[in-house]
């Protein structure tokens, strides 16, 4: 995430981050970034949700696929309607869309759930789709 934030940084991009006070002694706080420090990794998740109009996972580790799942299920639960895209760089997420699919098919999950994932595998399918959709959203 730093390494994202640092490029977007870099390229005049605006950056806000959100980092637990136990993280800034692990890794710092990255400089020129607005930045707010939070007491824990709930409370971390739940201003990143409240400042997003949409969510974009990179191909990341486990970290990243709890917060995903954690937003798809806010999804399915009616709590958002943000376009939650997928951007899926030489198939890294693929397995995840199988996995997806399987519990639908399993009947373990409404098949509404293959939609409410945006899977693009080009970064500038990212901006069109995440518009559109919140367009969609809020039509």
């Amino acid at each position: 995430m730093g390494a994202t934030a640092g490029a977007a940084r870099d390229s005049g991009g605006k950056v806000f981050g959100v980092i637990p006070d136990f993280l800034v002694e692990l890794e710092g706080v990255l400089e020129g970034v607005d930045h707010k420090i939070v007491d824990n990794m709930h409370e971390r998740k739940m201003l990143m949700y409240e400042e997003s109009d949409a969510f974009l996972t990179l191909p990341g580790g486990i970290g990243t696929l709890e917060e995903l799942v954690e937003v798809l299920s806010w999804a399915r639960l009616g709590l958002h309607k943000k376009p939650i895209i997928v951007l899926d760089i030489n198939g890294f997420w693929s397995p995840l869309r199988e996995l997806i699919k399987h519990f639908v098919e399993k009947e373990l999950a409404d098949k509404l759930l293959v939609d409410d994932l945006i899977f693009v595998d080009n970064v500038e399918a990212v901006f069109d789709t995440a518009e559109k959709r919140m367009l969609r959203a809020r039509a």
